[in-house]
């Protein structure tokens, strides 16, 4: 590991912090480094707070050290005034003048501004040390800027014999069929308050109820996204209680209410690309779906989504709704207590 890719390391490290927490910006850390020290960093917390780079030039007790040190950036420095004032302004100001780069800003307000700025101002500039690392850690933030949909995660469980729910009656509807544990619960509750959104069909919000909030873990519930195209979802279901920001595509919509916002599709079109329109427009820079089985499905036959997360619980059904079928093979897998979890990776997303 080079020098300057220990440093940007530490960077990515940084930035991590703020995962589910600095929507609609992205994650971002700097550290600044005098003759091989680090004497200052940062990581952006939240938007409308400061950047990563302004926490760690602040963090610099000697500020006449910036003139003789290198910061390290896993995204390009921003050049324009929006919450907060450019990044790259204040690196010029300060007469740093050597500056590493992860990664460009493909976002337009920014795109390559920020490297031209400072590079007109005289500083050195290094842009790709780690680059496929740092796009990694913002994938969210490219693919909503670059694709204009969310990044697309699905989830779902299934049983050693290849089931995600038994065949149920009406008078089992209301709870969820559970097949993994408490652990593999409180970790998907855990990827919730990571993601902006989260998506169920018609039939498991009927069958299980859901509420789709963050209560095993502490943070933000996601918005809440249900397909129910024909209105078959009872008012009484818990995903439209209320309580949380709901968004409901349908054919049929009904009048906005404090936290639920309806959406009329269009029975003729794919639905995919018109629920992917809608929340980006909503600034939704991410989703994450749990079902159901045909939702799931379609999303992978149509080749919109970005990663998929499968448990394998210590269960058999013999017989009932069959998981969803992915070619892919997995990129990584785990072991969440007494269940396997697999995760996979579409490259080729549309």
């Amino acid at each position: 590991m080079s020098i300057n890719e220990k440093y940007m390391f530490r960077c990515l490290e940084l930035a991590a912090n703020g995962l589910g927490n600095t929507y609609s910006n992205p994650m971002v850390g700097s550290v600044i480094v005098y003759n091989d020290r680090i004497i200052g960093e940062g990581y952006h917390h939240k938007a409308g707070e400061p950047h990563a780079e302004v926490n760690a030039i602040n963090s610099v007790k000697n500020k006449e050290l910036l003139k003789e040190s290198t910061l390290y950036v896993n995204l390009e420095p921003c050049a324009h005034y929006g919450k907060t004032p450019p990044c790259s302004l204040l690196i010029k100001e300060m007469l740093i003048p050597r500056v590493v780069i992860g990664c460009t800003d493909t976002f337009s307000e920014v795109a390559g501004k920020g490297i031209e700025m400072l590079e007109k101002a005289g500083t050195d500039v290094i842009v790709g040390v780690m680059e496929k690392e740092s796009r990694e850690l913002n994938k969210r933030f490219f693919t909503y800027h670059e694709k204009q949909r969310p990044y697309i995660i699905l989830k779902w469980a299934e049983t050693l014999d290849g089931f995600i729910d038994i065949d149920r009656e009406q008078e089992n509807f209301g709870e969820p069929t559970w097949i993994t544990n408490t652990l593999a619960k409180k970790l998907v509750h855990k990827w919730r308050r990571q993601e902006q959104s989260i998506l169920v069909g018609t039939n498991t919000a009927i069958k299980d109820n859901p509420s789709l909030t963050v209560r095993e873990w502490s943070g933000n519930h996601p918005v809440r996204v249900l397909i129910d195209r024909t209105g078959r979802v009872p008012s009484s279901n818990n995903l439209l209680d209320n309580s949380v920001k709901t968004i409901v595509f349908t054919e049929n919509p009904k009048e906005d209410k404090t936290n639920i916002m309806y959406c009329k599709t269009d029975s003729n079109t794919d639905i995919i690309p018109q629920i992917s329109l809608f929340l980006h427009q909503q600034k939704l820079q991410s989703l994450i779906i749990e079902g159901g089985k045909e939702i799931l499905q379609h999303f992978i036959q149509s080749g919109y989504w970005d990663e998929a997360r499968r448990f394998v619980g210590n269960k058999w059904f013999k017989n009932g709704v069959k998981a969803p079928v992915i070619n892919n093979k997995p990129i990584a897998e785990d072991i969440v207590g007494n269940s396997q979890l697999f995760y996979y990776r579409n490259f080729n997303a549309r």
